[in-house]
């Protein structure tokens, strides 16, 4: 994908983020002949890329859509490895303006025109689209010792695992899949859990299976409970019964993750007061308070990340789009 040069960075549109519903919205720009760029701070679909790798989707292939190009998996919930595929076949085929690698450091409104200065370039935009998901920034335990190497928020694979004592927190979908996974390879799982059960919004073919381990013993789960403590060989769990403490090798906290709300703040945008930090936005035209600029896909919800997904989330493109070329005024083909 071609890199802009210093040149020519003048553009109608500025997208920050390069995973599906950024691409999505490059598309509906190129669409609408709209000057755009897109600036990614990792690689083509981030967070996709950092998922486990053998996620499955809980939508369905059409769901995962963009711009109406089929989207063709080996079964109806398709994996990680075939939406990275997808996405990048979108990309590259559309010749989309992409700048990866290259991490946004401030936004200033600058006249008519804001001045955007990355890592490796200075932008001018009339507009900017804020497309950044929210899988960087993992909600923390805020425990002593969770500074700890053996303390992660991220799940890749189960082989690292075999053959230890792993204490899985949280109950969503990425804890579930995590725990279930390293027990079947092999690993010795404990799950702790804030709630009384596992999660309501766990993938409906999974949740069985999760129960069921737990119900025979081969998962263990302490429910109503929370980590107190973590120390290199062991944890300390705050259960209904008291104090449990665990040998232990890794903890895998999988809590959830939230956008990044100061590079919002930063650029003036407003949130709601009620401690969701619904961020704002007028949905007919997806435009914050800060004229020109605009949000698209799971930043949208705050700290609701479980709101929009892409399948919801992907009609922002056009309405994006469609708001920002009727005020520049593109003619029409």
């Amino acid at each position: 994908m071609p890199t802009v040069s210093s040149s020519e960075n003048l553009f109608d549109v500025l997208i920050v983020g390069a995973g599906p519903i950024g691409i999505a919205c490059a598309l509906e720009c190129k669409k609408k002949r709209l000057n755009y760029v897109v600036v990614e701070k990792g690689t083509l679909t981030n967070s996709l890329y950092n998922y486990p790798l053998n996620m499955n989707f809980f939508s369905t292939s059409e769901k995962l859509e963009i711009d109406e190009i089929p989207f063709i998996s080996n079964n109806p919930k398709p994996t990680r490895n075939e939406a990275l595929e997808y996405y990048r076949r979108v990309a590259t085929s559309n010749e989309l303006q992409i700048n990866l690698f290259e991490r946004i450091l401030s936004v200033e409104k600058n006249g008519t025109y804001f001045k955007i200065v990355s890592e490796k370039n200075n932008y001018q935009a009339k507009n900017i689209i804020v497309s950044t998901g929210f899988y960087d920034i993992p909600k923390t335990l805020d425990v002593p010792g969770e500074e700890l190497q053996k303390v992660t928020h991220y799940y890749k694979e189960a082989h690292p695992f075999i053959l230890q004592k792993v204490v899985v927190v949280g109950a969503s979908n990425s804890a579930v899949d995590a725990a279930l996974e390293i027990w079947r390879k092999g690993g010795e799982v404990t799950m702790v859990v804030r709630g009384p059960e596992i999660g309501e919004r766990v993938k409906y073919w999974v949740k069985p299976d999760i129960e069921n381990r737990i119900e025979e013993g081969s998962i263990k789960a302490y429910f109503n409970s929370e980590i107190e403590k973590v120390t290199e060989n062991e944890v300390f769990i705050n259960t209904p019964k008291g104090t449990e403490i665990l040998q232990n090798n890794f903890v895998i906290a999988l809590t959830g993750y939230q956008p990044d709300f100061d590079f919002l703040k930063k650029m003036g945008i407003k949130f709601s007061a009620d401690g969701k930090l619904f961020p704002s936005y007028d949905p007919e035209t997806m435009e914050t308070n800060v004229e020109g600029v605009y949000l698209a896909g799971v930043i949208c919800g705050g700290m609701e990340t479980h709101k929009w997904f892409i399948e919801n989330s992907r009609i922002h493109s056009k309405i994006i789009a469609e708001n920002i070329s009727k005020k520049i005024n593109i003619p029409r083909n």
